[in-house]
């Protein structure tokens, strides 16, 4: 019904800049929230930020906030990650997730739809 393929991610010095894309396909009217998720090996997945269908709401991690950017281009149907001054405990494989439901959530669980993911390395 929803497919997600994220873009964008690389090895970056700390202190850079990245944007991630994720790109929707399907039936993507039915999205109502997007978000980005991270994973750093051995680590559970952490919730990074959020953004209604309009882009009126957004929601940020404490750990992300001021440093990173969530947009949305709905005539695009892609949803943008703009990450700067990046620090090495940014490192993780990104994941876009996609949620049906209009209510603001940072549950891994609660997302119906997720991207493979995108690799960001910040080296120190």
């Amino acid at each position: 019904q929803v497919q997600l393929v994220e873009s964008g991610g690389g090895l970056v010095q700390a202190g850079g800049s990245l944007r991630l894309s994720c790109a929707a396909s399907g039936r993507t009217s039915s999205i109502y929230y997007m978000a980005w998720f991270r994973q750093a090996p051995g680590k559970e997945r952490e919730f990074v930020a959020t953004i209604s269908r309009s882009g009126g709401i957004t929601y940020y991690a404490d750990s992300v906030k001021g440093r990173i950017t969530i947009s949305r281009d709905n005539a695009k149907n892609t949803v943008y990650l703009q990450m700067n001054s990046l620090e090495p405990e940014d490192t993780a494989i990104y994941y876009c997730a996609a949620d049906l439901q209009a209510f603001l959530t940072t549950s891994s669980s609660r997302y119906d739809y997720w991207g493979q993911g995108t690799q960001v390395t910040v080296s120190s």
